[in-house]
């Protein structure tokens, strides 16, 4: 029975992925912006096969009956479940792009289809092919004398089953390099486009002009992308620049873990494919959508300003109010603790911090963390800056921050030719935490401004998720960040706090004393309360504990965007547990633990999810909020998110997920409210000095 609280991990984060695709079906949401869900979905899964897929697979070759510790699945049963469950939603992913597809006509954006030509536009097509692509493409041909191409990871191709006596030939052209993969038409009065690798499949036959095409597919290989680290750093003398930047290029070559097919091949051709690439024939998914969607980024930026009704109405950060322009940051931070919540509010306010550190003569040290950090990074700048203004400056680059390793290495390099100290983390432990430390020595002692935060230091992203930013002056909390530094700095971790919980020794232990103190004020009779805000819940001690609290009579009200493994309303285990996600505009980043209500209320921010990855193998900081106006205003964040009756789903029983307004009496009839919608009316409102109206979720006991 136990065994119904839980879901599995990869099965719960495919339920997240279909509910990106929802916003891509949603007919609220404008038509660019569902493309883009589209998009997003598509890159989502690439993701999953890369890391999540490769990873079982891995585990297949090497420990096959092992079962994971929630719903006692093999890898192997894991990956047969997969492949059913992503085979299933291929029409629910053509559907919805043939829809969006279709609207888009009725604007005068339309993608050509080849069959329906007419004879002017195969002319131009014909010489368009012959001018600009044909020159750029390498075609071969596969037999048993001539050896199968390596295909490259999310690479496009044209596969051409031709015609051969007792054997399969297979032609195989490349349909991505140097040439322009969207085409347009030229057309006065719409805009008619095309991909490249729909017209290089239109004209293979004149590029296997001496062969007869039995069958031919666009197709795409996605291959295992999983760096196993602890193998790559058995010698511990060499340098983790050296080795990430050796398995970047090891990354390339992994096996393949899918084939995407455009068009449905013959037996005899995707057998031949499977026994090249290694693979089975349920690893073999055929789709008519596109099958790469990064166009869109293209198409978008031309319809924009010609059709802005595709699109969200524009949202610009705001400048927080409760920042004095023109005025220092650091005196301001000195007086009371300040906070930006992103993307609504701008995170300028931080850059200036950083810059006024750099300048200021008080300052001796800056020391921060950096997990992903935007290409043209003005936080990495002013770190520079600082550096050569003589500051001390502390680094921790985090190297192995997945899809991110050649960006943090170039920077790495420049911190280090700025001057900076750079290291990069304990052995084995990912360096997660949001955290930036301050130091400065003035007459009257030492001064600490720390930054703790639930999202990177990336300008870019601090526009597109959801997070919190803290800024405080707080002795107690700076001088354990400077604990947590100096664990980081002579590569030990941190065995003791008071205050900031910092994982892997002092996070996940705390955070059940913190439900084992609710559990015991639910046995008083007390108003017992947990409220948490996570991208994904996996760790089972965490769960299980949840699990407890709730048979103890504890309320638990959950907002988790992704995967999770906890199953709410189980009749007899989880009844007094909640669980909401929230997929919109914004990506929902921002971590919040919550204890309790009223005067007695413990909250805390943090850069950790309860994921066993973040509790026990990563460095991860969260900080409690000691400032009553923030703490009032984050449990109103929380409370707000409680109250969407839009964009949350509720998970139900079964470990599926329904809009709330379809399930809960009381959404569906009142008042419709966004979450996002309404911060974004907030921010704006709290720069005009106007009153927001907000309706709050009433609790029922």
């Amino acid at each position: 029975m136990m065994n119904k609280c839980y879901d599995n991990r990869e099965l719960s984060w495919l339920k997240f992925n279909e509910r990106v695709m929802e916003e891509a079906r949603d007919g609220n949401v404008p038509l660019c912006e569902r493309l883009l869900f589209a998009q997003i979905y598509q890159s989502n899964l690439d993701e999953f096969f890369m890391i999540r897929v490769g990873s079982l697979y891995d585990q297949t070759l090497v420990h096959s009956n092992v079962k994971e510790n929630k719903t006692g699945m093999t890898a192997g049963e894991q990956l047969e479940e997969i492949y059913k469950r992503v085979a299933g939603l291929i029409p629910v992913r053509d559907e919805t792009y043939k829809g969006i597809m279709k609207q888009l006509q009725e604007y005068g954006i339309e993608q050509v289809d080849l069959k329906k030509l007419s004879k002017e536009e195969e002319a131009y097509l014909s010489a368009y092919f012959n001018s600009e692509i044909r020159p750029l493409i390498s075609p071969q041909v596969v037999d048993k004398r001539h050896p199968f191409p390596f295909l490259t990871n999310k690479g496009t191709y044209i596969a051409a089953h031709l015609e051969a006596k007792n054997s399969v030939k297979m032609g195989i052209i490349p349909a991505s390099g140097s040439f322009s993969r969207l085409i347009f038409l030229p057309c006065q009065s719409k805009i008619r486009f095309l991909l490249a690798e729909d017209l290089i499949l239109h004209y293979a036959s004149s590029v296997f002009e001496n062969y007869n095409i039995i069958t031919k597919s666009i197709m795409r290989v996605t291959r295992n992308a999983d760096i196993n680290m602890e193998e790559a750093l058995y010698d511990h003398d060499v340098d983790l620049r050296d080795v990430m930047e050796a398995l970047l290029k090891k990354r390339k070559k992994l096996s393949p873990v899918r084939l995407e097919l455009t068009s449905k091949m013959n037996s005899d051709a995707v057998g031949f494919l499977c026994d090249k690439l290694e693979l089975r024939q349920n690893q073999v998914f055929v789709s008519s959508t596109p099958l790469e969607l990064s166009f869109v980024f293209q198409l978008r930026s031309r319809l924009e300003e010609k059709h802005p009704e595709l699109f969200y109405k524009p949202a610009k950060p705001q400048d927080s109010p409760d920042f004095q322009k023109n005025t220092k940051l650091i005196p301001q931070i000195l007086k009371k603790d300040l906070m930006l919540s992103y993307p609504y509010e701008s995170i300028k306010p931080f850059i200036s911090l950083l810059n006024e550190a750099a300048d200021d003569p008080e300052v001796v040290s800056v020391k921060i963390t950096l997990y992903r950090v935007a290409s043209n990074s003005k936080i990495v700048e002013a770190l520079i800056n600082a550096a050569e203004n003589g500051k001390e400056v502390f680094v921790l680059v985090e190297l192995r921050a997945r899809f991110d390793e050649e960006n943090n290495i170039e920077w790495s390099k420049r911190l280090e030719e700025a001057g900076c100290t750079v290291i990069y983390g304990p052995q084995s432990l990912k360096v997660h935490s949001k955290l930036l430390l301050i130091t400065r020595k003035t007459k009257s002692g030492l001064q600490y401004i720390t930054q703790i935060g639930t999202g990177n230091y990336n300008e870019k992203t601090s526009a597109l998720y959801t997070d919190l930013s803290i800024m405080t002056s707080d002795m107690r909390i700076g001088s354990e960040a400077g604990t947590v530094f100096n664990a980081l700095s002579i590569g030990t971790l941190v065995e003791n706090t008071q205050h900031l919980l910092v994982a892997p020794l002092c996070l996940q232990n705390k955070i059940i004393e913190l439900i084992d103190y609710e559990i015991a004020a639910a046995g008083r009779g007390e108003d017992a309360y947990i409220g948490l805000k996570l991208n994904s819940l996996t760790d089972k001690a965490l769960m299980d504990k949840l699990i407890e609290a709730s048979n103890a009579g504890v309320k638990i009200d959950m907002v988790i965007r992704g995967i999770c493994c906890l199953v709410a309303g189980v009749k007899g285990y989880t009844e007094n547990i909640t669980v909401r996600s929230v997929v919109g505009r914004y990506l929902e980043h921002s971590r919040i633990y919550i204890f309790g209500r009223g005067e007695g209320m413990k909250l805390y921010i943090s850069s950790a999810d309860f994921m066993t990855r973040n509790t026990l193998r990563r460095v991860e900081v969260a900080a409690p909020v000691y400032s009553a106006a923030l703490k009032k205003r984050i449990f109103g964040i929380f409370e707000i998110m409680l109250s969407d009756n839009v964009k949350s789903r509720m998970q139900l029983p079964d470990s599926t997920y329904e809009y709330r307004r379809n399930i809960d009496q009381d959404a569906a009839e009142a008042e419709p409210l966004s979450c996002q919608d309404h911060f974004i009316e907030e921010a704006y409102s709290r720069v005009n000095k106007k009153p927001v109206k907000v309706r709050v979720r009433k609790y029922k006991n």
